[in-house]
């Protein structure tokens, strides 16, 4: 009882805690183009993936059409337009297209369900707050006040901690409990044995570090070390920056490294979490100009005006250009300018560090370029044909704006009014009733735990240890309430266990297949595909390379399963090398490799030179594939 009170303060202490939100927006923008960079895998690969039959048997014809809408809601989740309604229908894209298609029965992209379990969290953070439209139009909604009078954004840590604790947390401990069993880590070389495979590396030859056994130790053990203990200290101030740069560094290498660069990426969009506040601030002082490199004066009672100035503040992330209301500073900036006071009304003059005066299409142009990343776009604005169309335009609009009082102007465009779950349940709900907030907050939390440690437990331990249960029904009817848990958490929460490269995966991986084809002239080519190395040519990487290297080729083949893919490789790969595919004959291959579980010299290039034996062939008519292959590639 006492515990579940020390929980409950410090929920309510971490609520009451006001943090910058520039972290969670930042996280969403890159949540965002993580996603969208998988969806065009996704679109790229869409035949492969989806097709029954890569171009000749297309059952789901509808797939590109929702990959495209779900491009569209990813490209509003990255600019933060309309959140709420764009992150919902994000997270239900991830959960229909993962357990609905055959995404992942066959095409394990190995970060869904972290993916999944992101967006969750994203559903209830306040990802608009930074870096967003939808901060935009909320100021734009009231434009008759100053851009400097708005406060900066704030959110509640506890937005910071939840994902991190859950997301990142919980998935390292259940993923180090299961090394535990794999003999290669226990050995320290987690990191090492994958990297020397040749399916699992990428175009970077990491040689160099492979064959330091002492560095390579150091790594594994230190990912051991870091795995277990994250949990538990990453929120500890002090510790917070070594787990960030051990963190990034673990995931930055897997992305640089091995071919499942998604899962890399995945995990580093957390670290924008874990960046000290201070960091953030420290940055922002460093990249912003640390005085104005443009002024520009407006009329301070014309919407459209008022509008245009907060629009270009919002974007203005070096803090380059400096906004003066017209009226008040009308005497210093005629003098300056030499124009007559009333003139400054009339257009839009700009200032810059020089003295030198612009207006009209004059003044947006060096706004771009001195904004520094939007410089092109301001170089582009100033040729000449395109600054004449921009100058007529600019003309229509400025001699027709109407100066509206600002009674008139709240009436037509009322304030938009924030709707977010954040708002509702971290705002509203939890300052009007915080005791009650931080009492069923705890017992969601509570909820979570228990299905993380169902499927820790189930796997992590039960499985792997293969304790007997005396009684055979009870045992049935626990690993059946169990097995539904996880089926549950797994598919709208993202917990599953991490059982990633371990020792089952490896044991007895001691072969790799690859296909050829003769080309007009009868010379063998390799399919893009897997080159002579072994290696997974790109763009085959991240749930291609788990079809075929986690499915299709496995430490025990199964033939059925193996030949469905080949014919879906040739198919794809065939039909997109503009090969007649009934018209060619392509020959299986086989290379011996060596996956230890010791530490070996230049394993990795020993795996590339190994040779190749044809056991097999491939053969397409009439739309039909017969594949010949051993009955027991095994025992090869």
């Amino acid at each position: 009882m006492k515990m579940y009170k020390s929980f409950l303060n410090q929920i309510l202490r971490l609520q009451s805690k006001e943090s910058p939100a520039t972290g969670i927006g930042l996280f969403r923008l890159l949540y965002g183009i993580v996603t969208l960079q998988e969806i065009i895998f996704l679109l790229y690969f869409n035949h492969l993936i989806f097709d029954p039959i890569p171009y000749i048997d297309i059952e789901f014809p509808m797939i590109p059409f929702f990959l495209c809408l779900w491009g569209i809601i990813a490209s509003f989740v990255i600019i933060g337009y309309r959140y709420q309604f764009s992150i919902i229908c994000n997270y239900l894209f991830w959960i229909i297209f993962v357990n609905f298609t055959t995404m992942q029965r066959d095409f394990d992209g190995g970060f869904d369900t972290f993916m999944i379990g992101a967006g969750f969290f994203l559903l209830f953070m306040p990802g608009d707050r930074a870096f967003s439209i939808d901060s935009l139009r909320y100021k734009l909604s009231t434009p008759f006040k100053h851009y400097s009078t708005y406060p900066k954004a704030t959110v509640s840590n506890l937005t910071y901690i939840l994902p991190v604790l859950i997301c990142l947390g919980f998935l390292y401990f259940d993923s180090a409990l299961h090394k535990l069993f794999a003999e290669h880590w226990r050995n320290g070389l987690g990191s090492w044995l994958p990297s020397t495979q040749p399916y699992y590396v990428s175009a970077l030859d990491m040689s160099p570090l492979l064959n330091n056994e002492i560095l390579v130790k150091c790594i594994g053990y230190t990912i051991l070390v870091f795995q277990f203990s994250f949990l538990f200290f990453f929120a500890k101030r002090q510790l917070r920056p070594i787990y960030l740069f051990i963190g990034l560094g673990m995931h930055l290498g897997i992305t640089l490294s091995l071919n499942i660069y998604p899962f890399g990426l995945g995990m580093i969009i957390c670290y924008t979490l874990l960046v000290p506040f201070s960091w953030w601030r420290y940055i922002g002082s460093v990249v912003q100009a640390k005085t104005p490199l443009l002024t520009v004066f407006y009329d301070q009672q014309c919407p459209l005006c008022n509008r245009t100035v907060l629009t270009i503040n919002h974007f203005d992330i070096f803090k380059c250009i400096d906004f003066k209301n017209a009226q008040e500073n009308a005497q210093h900036y005629s003098e300056l300018a030499h124009l007559d006071p009333k003139t400054l009304l009339e257009d839009l003059y700009a200032i810059d560090d020089q003295h030198q005066v612009y207006a009209g299409v004059e003044t947006y142009i060096q706004i771009l370029i001195k904004m520094r990343y939007t410089a092109l776009i301001g170089l582009i604005l100033s040729l000449p044909i395109i600054k004449q169309i921009a100058l007529n335009k600019y003309r229509v609009i400025a001699d027709s704006r109407t100066r509206l009082n600002c009674d008139i102007d709240c009436l037509i465009t009322p304030k938009l009014e924030d709707n977010t779950l954040y708002h509702s349940l971290f705002e509203c709900y939890a300052n009007q009733k915080p005791k009650a907030f931080s009492r069923k907050l705890a017992k969601v939390l509570i909820a979570i735990v228990v299905l993380q440690l169902n499927s820790t437990i189930h796997y992590g331990l039960f499985y792997r240890l293969n304790l007997p249960i005396k009684n055979a029904a009870i045992s049935g009817l626990i690993a059946e309430a169990s097995n539904t848990l996880i089926m549950v958490s797994l598919t709208f929460l993202g917990i599953t266990p991490h059982a990633l490269y371990v020792h089952d995966h490896f044991a007895g991986y001691d072969h790799i297949l690859a296909i050829t084809y003769k080309d007009k002239n009868g010379d063998e080519q390799w399919l893009p595909f897997v080159n002579e190395q072994g290696r997974l040519l790109a763009p085959n990487w991240g749930r291609v390379h788990s079809m075929w290297a986690n499915i299709a080729v496995t430490p025990t083949i199964d033939n059925t399963r193996l030949k469905k893919f080949i014919m879906k490789v040739t198919a794809f790969w065939g039909i997109k090398e503009n090969l007649n595919i009934n018209d060619t004959i392509f020959t299986i291959k086989l290379k011996k490799i060596d996956a230890p579980s010791y530490w070996v010299f230049d394993q990795l290039h020993q795996n590339f030179s190994a040779p190749w034996i044809n056991i097999g062939t491939a053969t397409w008519k009439n739309d039909l594939i017969h594949i010949d292959l051993p009955d027991d590639i095994n025992s090869l």
